[in-house]
């Protein structure tokens, strides 16, 4: 059969979308082409926000309406979560009368998506099978490896289920599962329980991948410096293992909790051979106050320490920081405090999150005062201006400093473009013999 998959949300989805895609390839079915109707749609669902839930919703609509025959089988976070809601979204008028999902699929369902596409024969024209369990109940972990191009998060990817045929960057999944419960999160009830596999087994994987052609391997998992809950071992045990292996590649480190990036971690990406002197720390918030509210495992000074140690270490290092805005009982004071804060913390980028109200969290059970919606945006707004100074002044920097880019493929413009060490886009003439290669190049804004 043709096979279409949709993918929202963050670099995990999209790893495991991949995994999936080449199970399917592998199983004898294709891709279906632009513009072709596929026999099987997949939808790879996220639920961080609302806004995350409406695009989901949308994307269902849209895949029945350009997919009208088609089986639709929507799968992760969302599909764990809101199997109800799904199962209610209101239908395009056609004359068979049938729903947009005929299979909702939990997230450790996930992973047999391919023997259920291999007996499916026709569409469920009662209602959609929900095929969910408790995933709070679930040790087992399931690894995924993708090959993209593509450096983006919560946008919507056409993925295909063959693997591309320039392996410049790949995102390794390493741990699956949280345990921190935040009080804004639903992360937890979507994901399971901290999980990972063997670092011996990650090693296998990563190392065929560079075999293969691969230049960049990009850590991803749910929270990865929890590596180690399954297995007794160590994120810091891991990165070494991963340092020492054969071959001319790069690695690039996901999202770290504060509270478990430690100096030794840090020591280990300043001395490394490989790891790119890249961070991406959540801070949330610089709000003492408002970190216990939301039930973090740090304070703004543990946060402001790990910075500093970067800086010292890693004197021009990217570092991305996730930032809230508008949680209940985040006042203007303790607002005006925590910009504060951000102002001057020595960071290159803020990711900022406007904070949505989150069926089945602990925030909502708080008798805190709620944030209006308006005021929201206008400390998101704020926050986002912040980060554009901040990238400018990283930039700046950067500016005749000499960097290592590895080039990628031509884009639209018939131009090639790559990413240095610490994360700077560089963008130059194409040329097909440098594609997939590193460079040493002098960058000048």
């Amino acid at each position: 059969m043709t096979v279409r998959f949709v993918t929202l949300g963050c670099k995990l989805n999209f790893a495991e979308s991949s995994a999936l895609g080449r199970s399917l390839l592998a199983g004898g079915h294709t891709r279906a082409e632009d513009g072709e109707p596929a026999d099987v749609c997949i939808l790879n669902t996220c639920t961080v926000t609302d806004t995350a839930d409406h695009k989901c919703r949308q994307a269902l609509c849209r895949l029945r309406r350009e997919n009208p025959d088609a089986v639709i089988v929507v799968t992760g976070c969302y599909a764990q979560l809101a199997a109800d809601n799904l199962s209610k979204v209101p239908a395009p008028v056609t004359t068979k009368g049938w729903k947009d999902a005929d299979y909702i699929v939990g997230n450790d369902e996930k992973f047999n998506i391919p023997e259920l596409v291999a007996k499916i024969s026709e569409r469920v024209t009662e209602r959609p099978v929900v095929l969910s369990t408790p995933i709070r109940e679930v040790e087992s972990f399931h690894g995924a490896l993708s090959f993209s191009h593509v450096d983006s998060e919560d946008e919507e990817q056409h993925t295909t289920i063959a693997d591309r045929s320039q392996r410049t960057r790949c995102f390794l999944k390493v741990q699956d599962g949280c345990n921190y419960f935040c009080t804004y999160c639903t992360i937890p009830y979507a994901r399971g329980k901290s999980r990972n596999p063997h670092i011996a087994e990650l090693v296998v994987e990563a190392q065929k991948a560079v075999t293969d052609g691969a230049k960049e391997i990009v850590l991803t998992g749910v929270n990865i410096a929890d590596f180690g809950r399954s297995t007794g071992e160590t994120f810091l045990e891991l990165l070494q293992a991963l340092d020492n292996m054969e071959g001319e590649y790069r690695l690039r480190i996901g999202s770290c909790e504060p509270n478990l990036l430690t100096t030794e971690i840090i020591d280990q990406v300043a001395d490394s051979r490989h790891i790119a002197p890249h961070f991406h720390i959540p801070l949330q918030s610089g709000s003492n106050e408002v970190l216990q509210i939301m039930k973090r495992h740090y304070t703004r000074e543990l946060f402001a320490e790990r910075v500093a140690y970067i800086r010292k270490r890693l004197p021009y290092a990217f570092i991305g920081v996730d930032c809230m805005v508008g949680v209940r009982g985040e006042t203007e004071a303790y607002f005006n405090d925590y910009l504060s804060f951000v102002e001057q913390l020595d960071v290159s980028q803020l990711h900022v999150f406007t904070y949505s109200e989150r069926a089945r969290t602990r925030m909502l059970e708080m008798d805190l005062p709620i944030v209006p919606t308006d005021e929201r945006k206008r400390r998101s707004d704020i926050l986002r201006r912040l980060s554009e100074q901040k990238t400018k002044a990283f930039y700046a920097a950067n500016n005749n400093r000499e960097l290592t880019v590895l080039w990628e493929s031509r884009n639209a413009k018939g131009q090639m473009s790559g990413f240095s060490e610490n994360y700077i886009r560089v963008v130059a003439a194409y040329d097909p013999e440098k594609v997939n290669t590193f460079q040493k190049i002098t960058y000048h804004l």
